[in-house]
Order: structure tokens, then C-alpha cells, then sequence
């Protein structure tokens, strides 16, 4: 991608900050061998146009994805990692030096790293200026810039309670940390409040310095990119005793208003925390338990736009389908909300119940056509295909095909004498492609017999 894009005009979208957006990670098999145009048109045959591109690591940046969704004027936010990585290979050799130490060590992809490391946090933000810099994303955020983790001094998911903290502890207060492995300890956490009381501040304030750092310290984001937008994210979940506030700002260091006034941002998200989105029977108006997070905010932020997100199939067991995400999105409206995303795109429920089924057909040659699915497709020959010409005298036409291209969710077709006036093309032998997917024991879907779209005069065409 040219540097040189005018990242101004990108940066001016106001639906950047409003309405509907996916998030998406294109690492998952599902983006790959396949055009970055077919990915692009897929997500704006969504409707959507505004995307949370998750930059798993900094290094691995599908920039023709980013590229192909602007030129469509769909916005781009760079959600990028705060509390750790998926994944060594982009990191510099002494990372391990960075490491966060837990109660008890989970037995897990992810390395988490220490808010406390200076180094981390220095290399992070200059990744992250870099990061902006080369590529002209619409807006920039740090996702799960907080401690690990709910309930975590229970189940052990607890730290950072390593030598960086330590050590950071200690100059800022000149005492030692609490302990929280010892019970009978003199400093058990338990057994001296004032002091843990300062632990809590103190992790709130590394939590939100973090951030800070990343956006606008010196050499950082905002220094690097003055046109681009900011997001903040926090945690949210539900607790019909009015705890949950307080507990996520003791168990992972969260304090969403102080967050917003010390970094300043754009817009505020409110993430969906895991013992809510796992839940098989979540309802999609669970939101309206979020006002407890939300309400702090607008009152001391009124003009600020507020985003909510959901998790629509991280587990099989909670799979969100089409029909709840439109109405999470109602209730997303009716508990005013400015925005909302979800993670992610291809998880959707949709992908596994609803075939594939052409949502626009265009002209791209006297004999030639590019059919656009609303899904990702398998790729088939023209002997596989029966293609049917619809005429608006009733008459239907069987079509003769040369060649067939698949790539993602458009299929490129060459006809014998594709007829000049307009009519609508029926197809049958389009299949979906389960081995992509993330549970892929559920069976595929073909496009069923008798739909039509209709055919388009020539446009402009996309490759």
C-alpha cells in the first residue's frame, strides 16, 4: 500500500464513530487464498462499513485487505493487543524478560506481558506509531489493555505480580507489594487494606498509563498520525448486585471514566466480558444491564460517542445467529448507544444455517458476468454449474458456460451468448465451504433451486 494515500479523507468518515461494524481477524483460514477484493465485497455485501482489523501481530498486516475496504469507503480501526501477544516471532529476543507472572500460570497460547516492563511498553509504542504510520488506518485502539482476570485472585489468573511490579511498586510507594500467595503473611492482602487499597490504585493507574503511553507519549500514536481517531475499550458485565464496577476495577484494573479523561479519546467502548458472552441463552438485550458502566461515562463525558460489543461464536455452545444480532442491534438503539461491533465477522451463526446465495450480479463484458455470494463459496468447474437466464418475458433460458473462476464469495463466469437484455440469473450447484469454518463438523449448504438476482448493467468492477 502507497504511503502516500491521503489519509485526511480516510480519517473524515463519521460513520467511523456511529452505527453498525464487525470486527475481523485475517489470520483465520476462512480470509486466506483469496483476492483481498473478494474479502472486501463480502463485508460491504454485509452492509457493514466500519471494520476493527485485529492485528494479532504487529508484523503480520494483510495491508491489500485494508486497502481493497477503503477504496470501498468502509473505515478501518487497528485493534491492536495491550496486555500480551498471540505469538513470539514478531517480538524482539529479550521478550521474555516482559512476562507477566500469575498466581497460577494458564495453560494457554497467549503471553501476557508486564504493564510495568518500561521496555515492553516503549517497544509497543513504537510498533504501534509505526503501525499507523505505514499503513493509513481510519482509527486506532487497544484491545484487553487490562489485567487478567475476573475472579481472578480465586481461580489463580491473577498478576501482574512479578519483578517489574515489584520494583514499580516499590519507587512509587517505597514499601514492598502486597503478598498473595503467602496466607499468613504480615502483608497477605487480606491482612492490610491501606495498603492493598494503594495495590488497586496503583494497577488502575498502570492500566490507563499504558494507554497513554501508547497514544500520547512522545514518539506515539497521535504524534505519529494527528488525523487519526482514538478508541478506548473497558470491560462490562453483567451483576444484578451492582458489584461488577467495583470488582473489575479491584480483580483487572479497569476504571473506564478515568481511562477516557487521561487519554482522551474519540469514543468509548464497552466490551462484552467473558462470564456474559460464553453464555449459551445470552439474551440480545443483555445490554440493558450495562447501564452501570454506561451511565458514569455519559455523565461525565455527555458528548462522547459510546460503543457497545458482543461476541457472536467463540464457542460452539454460544453461537449467535442472524436474527439475535439484529436484535442486539435494536437494543443497542434503545439503550442509546452511538455504535456497536462484535468478534467476529465469520463466527456468526449465519455462516453455518444460511446457504450461499448470489446477492449481486454485474456485467463485466459483452460475455461475461461476476456474481457475488453472500458467503465464501467452493471453488467449481462450468461442468458443475447449472446457470439459468430468467427473461422479463417469462421464458427461462439455460446458459451455456465456458469457463467458471471461483474467488472467496464471487465466481467469474464466461458465457456462450449471454443475452443483451436484462433478466435474472438462477444458479444451482454453488456449495458454502465448512472445512474453513471454525467448527467445521457442521455440515455445508448448497444455494437452493429458484433463487434469482437480478442482472446489473455494467459497473465498476474491482480487482
Amino acid at each position: 500500500m502507497s504511503q502516500n494515500v491521503n489519509r485526511t479523507d480516510y480519517a473524515m468518515k463519521p460513520w467511523v464513530l456511529q452505527g453498525p461494524s464487525i470486527q475481523m481477524d485475517p489470520l483465520f483460514p476462512y480470509y486466506e487464498g483469496r483476492s483481498a477484493e473478494s474479502v472486501a465485497e463480502e463485508i460491504e455485501s454485509a452492509g457493514y462499513r466500519t471494520v476493527h482489523y485485529f492485528v494479532v501481530q504487529e508484523n503480520k498486516i494483510h495491508t491489500r485487505i485494508i486497502d481493497a475496504l477503503q477504496r470501498r469507503g468502509i473505515a478501518v480501526w487497528a485493534m491492536v493487543l495491550g496486555n500480551g501477544s498471540f505469538g513470539v516471532s514478531h517480538l524482539p529476543p529479550q521478550w521474555s524478560n516482559w512476562k507477566m507472572e500469575l498466581l497460577r500460570e494458564p495453560k494457554d497460547s497467549f503471553q501476557r506481558l508486564s504493564h510495568f516492563a518500561e521496555e515492553y511498553v516503549q517497544w509497543k509504542k513504537n510498533a504501534a506509531a509505526r503501525l499507523v504510520k505505514e499503513i493509513p488506518f481510519d482509527g486506532f485502539e487497544v484491545a484487553e489493555p487490562y489485567f487478567p482476570e475476573w475472579n481472578g485472585l480465586r481461580s489463580g489468573i491473577y498478576g501482574d505480580i512479578g519483578t517489574h511490579a515489584q520494583r514499580a511498586f516499590k519507587e512509587r510507594y517505597g514499601t514492598e507489594m502486597p503478598e498473595f500467595r503467602n496466607k499468613w503473611a504480615a502483608n497477605y492482602y487480606r491482612r492490610v487494606p491501606q495498603l492493598y487499597r494503594r495495590w488497586i490504585e496503583f494497577r488502575v493507574d498502570a492500566v490507563n498509563g499504558l494507554i497513554d503511553e501508547l497514544v500520547n507519549g512522545s514518539g506515539g500514536v497521535r504524534e505519529a498520525r494527528p488525523d487519526i481517531r482514538i478508541a478506548t475499550w473497558s470491560l462490562a458485565v453483567r451483576d444484578r448486585r451492582g458489584l461488577a464496577p467495583a470488582k473489575l476495577r479491584e480483580w483487572q484494573g479497569i476504571d473506564a471514566v478515568e481511562m477516557i479523561r487521561r487519554v482522551r479519546p474519540d469514543m468509548h467502548v464497552l466490551q462484552t466480558h467473558w462470564p456474559d458472552w460464553m453464555r449459551p441463552k445470552l439474551p440480545p438485550d443483555y445490554i440493558a444491564e450495562y447501564q452501570r458502566f454506561a451511565d458514569p461515562i455519559r455523565a461525565a463525558f455527555p458528548g462522547l460517542p459510546l460503543g457497545v460489543q458482543a461476541d457472536i461464536g467463540s464457542l460452539e455452545r454460544m453461537v449467535k445467529g442472524r436474527d439475535w444480532l439484529a436484535a442486539f442491534s435494536s437494543s443497542v438503539r434503545e439503550y442509546g448507544y452511538d455504535a456497536w461491533t462484535a468478534y467476529e465477522y465469520h463466527l456468526g451463526g449465519y455462516m453455518y444455517d444460511e446457504p450461499p446465495l448470489p446477492v449481486k450480479t454485474v456485467r463485466s463484458g459483452d460475455d461475461e458476468l461476476i456474481v457475488t455470494f453472500s458467503k465464501r463459496i467452493t471453488p467449481v468447474g462450468r461442468t458443475s454449474i447449472e446457470a439459468y437466464a430468467l427473461k422479463t418475458d417469462g421464458t427461462r433460458e439455460a446458459l451455456k458456460l465456458r469457463e467458471a473462476e471461483t474467488d472467496g464469495n464471487r465466481l467469474f463466469l464466461q458465457v456462450e451468448r449471454l443475452p443483451s437484455e436484462a433478466f435474472e440469473l438462477e444458479m444451482q450447484g454453488i456449495r458454502d465451504t465448512p472445512e474453513l469454518w471454525l467448527f467445521k463438523e457442521r455440515a455445508g449448504h448448497e444455494t437452493p433451486a429458484g433463487y434469482t438476482v437480478l442482472v446489473e448493467d455494467r459497473g465498476e468492477v474491482m480487482k
